[in-house]
C-alpha cells in the first residue's frame, strides 16, 4: 500500500465541494460529537519567537469512518499584512498510513459559514423575516449561501466598510448573489430590526453592540484567528443567552469569552447548549426576551469531516 497521501488543492477542493451536501456532513458529525462518535481535542496553539506568528493545530477522530485528522493553520505576520493558509491531513485508524493532504481554504470557507447556518436553522425564531450580514468576503458570501433558504427572509440588508471602495462590478456582483439583497450604508442601518444578524469580519476588536439594537436578535459571531478577537463587546455576554458551536473548546479559544471571563465576571457555565446538543434536541431552542448569541470558532473536526467527504468523491 502507497503512504503517499493523495493532494487536492484548492480549485479540486472548490470542484469537489460543490458535489457534497456540506450542512448534512457537519449535522451528522455534530451529532456523532454528541454520541461519542467523534474526538476533539482543545485547538493547540504553537507560537513562533519575537511575535512573528502562529500555528494552530486542530485535531480529531471519526470513529465510523475509520480517520484521525489534523488541520494545521498559520498566522504569518508580514509588511503587507498576516498570511493565513491551512492544510488538512487524513490518516487511516486501521492502517496508520496517510490518505489525503488537502488545501484547507475551501473547506474553511465552507464549513465556517456552514456552521452559522446550522446554528440559524436550530436559533433562529421561526416567524425571522429580516436578515442582515456585516462582511462581504468570500465568508460572508458563503454565508448568504447557506442561509438564504433557511427562513422567509423579505429583507436581506448587507454591509462592510470597504464597499466604500468597491468597484461597481464587485457591488453588483453581490446584489446578485440573491434578488432580496440590499446594500446597506452603515452597519447602524445594515442592522436595523433585523431578527438575525450575521457578523462574518476578519475583525480583531468589536463591530456590533448588542445594546444599541431595537429588538432581540439572534447574533452569530466567527471573528478571525488573531489572538483574543471579538466582533461584539466581551461584557455584552453577560446580557444574552449563549451558545456555540462546541462547550468543550470555544470558551477557552474564543476572544469574546476570554475576556468577559477574566474581566466581567462572565462565566462559560452559562452557555445555554451547543450544536451537538442542539442537533440532538438536548436542550430547546432559546426564548427571544433578549438577545442570542451564536460563536463558533471552528472545529478541526469540521475540516476533517469535509476533507473525508472530499476523499471518498475521488
Amino acid at each position: 500500500m502507497s503512504s503517499t497521501p493523495h493532494v487536492i488543492h484548492q480549485a479540486q477542493a472548490r470542484e469537489l465541494l460543490g458535489k457534497v451536501d456540506v450542512p448534512q456532513i457537519l449535522r451528522k458529525l455534530f451529532q456523532d460529537l454528541a454520541a461519542g462518535q467523534a474526538v476533539q481535542p482543545a485547538q493547540q496553539l504553537v507560537e513562533f519567537p519575537h511575535a512573528a506568528g502562529d500555528f494552530i493545530n486542530y485535531l480529531g477522530v471519526l470513529a465510523e469512518d475509520g480517520v484521525y485528522g489534523v488541520k494545521t493553520s498559520p498566522y504569518i505576520v508580514g509588511e503587507q499584512g498576516p498570511l493565513v493558509t491551512a492544510w488538512t491531513l487524513l490518516m487511516s485508524m486501521q492502517t496508520g498510513q496517510p490518505l489525503l493532504l488537502c488545501d484547507a481554504a475551501e473547506l474553511t470557507t465552507a464549513r465556517t459559514a456552514a456552521t452559522t447556518a446550522l446554528a440559524v436553522e436550530a436559533l433562529a425564531p421561526l416567524p425571522a423575516r429580516r436578515l442582515a450580514i456585516i462582511g462581504s468576503g468570500k465568508v460572508a458570501q458563503a454565508h448568504l449561501h447557506y442561509v438564504k433558504q433557511l427562513r422567509d427572509w423579505q429583507h436581506i440588508s448587507l454591509f462592510s466598510p470597504s464597499l466604500g471602495n468597491a468597484s461597481a462590478e464587485a457591488i453588483a456582483h453581490l446584489k446578485n448573489l440573491d434578488p432580496r439583497v440590499v446594500i446597506a450604508d452603515s452597519c447602524e442601518a445594515a442592522v436595523d430590526d433585523a431578527d438575525v444578524i450575521l457578523l462574518c469580519t476578519s475583525s480583531a476588536g468589536p463591530v456590533l453592540d448588542p445594546a444599541r439594537l431595537s429588538k432581540p436578535a439572534l447574533i452569530t459571531s466567527i471573528s478571525t484567528n488573531a489572538p483574543r478577537a471579538h466582533e461584539v463587546p466581551p461584557h455584552s455576554l453577560n446580557a444574552m443567552q449563549v451558545f456555540c458551536d462546541y462547550r468543550q473548546t470555544t470558551p477557552g479559544a474564543a476572544g469574546d469569552m476570554l475576556i468577559a471571563a477574566e474581566q466581567h465576571g462572565w462565566d462559560p457555565r452559562a452557555i445555554v447548549g451547543d450544536l451537538p446538543e442542539l442537533l440532538s434536541e438536548w436542550v430547546q431552542p432559546p426564548t427571544y426576551d433578549r438577545h442570542v448569541f451564536f460563536r463558533s470558532i471552528g472545529l478541526g473536526l469540521e475540516d476533517i469531516a469535509l476533507a473525508n467527504a472530499l476523499w471518498r468523491q475521488l
